[in-house]
């Protein structure tokens, strides 16, 4: 496993800004599985944004042990977080300097349709609530949302909720989503998006080709990415 990571992280280091390990698969190895998560991080190094993608979320006390996971023992740069029990649970996480909270609001998974659209008073759904209350327990220094790509339509109402806010954008690639319209409609004076292809990157080739492969479908999308910033 970790001479895979480094294979990928060698043949895309040049393309990307962002590197984006999700704990559960390391978890499910293990005592092996934390030290492969460990040296990954290590070897993806300091010119890189690392998101430790956790999906953190519990009342405080354990929140607390959940940042100091991601950004001591990891030494991760950001940590995606639950919102749904509360400020109190987020708030261990806005504590870190320097650190970021990416904050699940609408995301690319078919189950987003079960609570996240319910209406709220007024007519206003549930991810609009999430995100506007998010906004008063951090900055956009140190809070961003997870917004899916397969929802691209929304993206023109999420950017006039937090403006000014960065969004992490998964659904490009294995899950169909719509890079133009989120291009279109997400960005803003400083881009304000980062666009997350996993499957479609890692597993472009099950041959002895994968690097290259890897190479060639993160390249592709770093190029309609470029054109996309000089578009919109």
């Amino acid at each position: 496993v970790l001479a895979f990571n480094k294979a990928i992280i060698d043949a895309t280091r040049d393309l990307c800004v962002t590197y984006q390990p999700n704990t559960a698969f390391y978890e499910a190895l293990g005592l092996d599985g934390m030290r492969i998560l460990e040296e990954t991080i290590d070897y993806i190094g300091d010119d890189h944004f690392v998101i430790a993608d956790a999906k953190r979320g519990d009342i405080g006390n354990t929140s607390r042990y959940c940042a100091s996971f991601a950004f001591h023992a990891l030494g991760a740069d950001s940590v995606t977080v639950a919102p749904y029990m509360g400020a109190d649970s987020v708030e261990p996480f806005l504590e870190y300097e320097g650190k970021w909270v990416i904050l699940l609001a609408l995301t690319s998974n078919k189950g987003s349709q079960d609570f996240q659209h319910a209406s709220q008073d007024g007519g206003q759904p549930l991810y609009a609530k999430v995100m506007q209350r998010a906004a008063e327990w951090g900055t956009p220094d140190q809070l961003m949302y997870v917004c899916g790509a397969t929802q691209a339509e929304k993206f023109a109402e999420l950017r006039a909720l937090t403006p000014d806010h960065f969004f992490l954008v998964p659904g490009i690639g294995a899950q169909g989503g719509d890079l133009e319209g989120v291009c279109k409609h997400g960005m803003n004076d400083h881009c304000g998006l980062l666009v997350n292809s996993s499957r479609g990157i890692l597993y472009a080739s099950d041959r002895e080709d994968f690097t290259q492969a890897a190479r060639d479908s993160a390249k592709a999308l770093q190029q309609k990415m470029a054109a996309a910033l000089k578009k919109y």
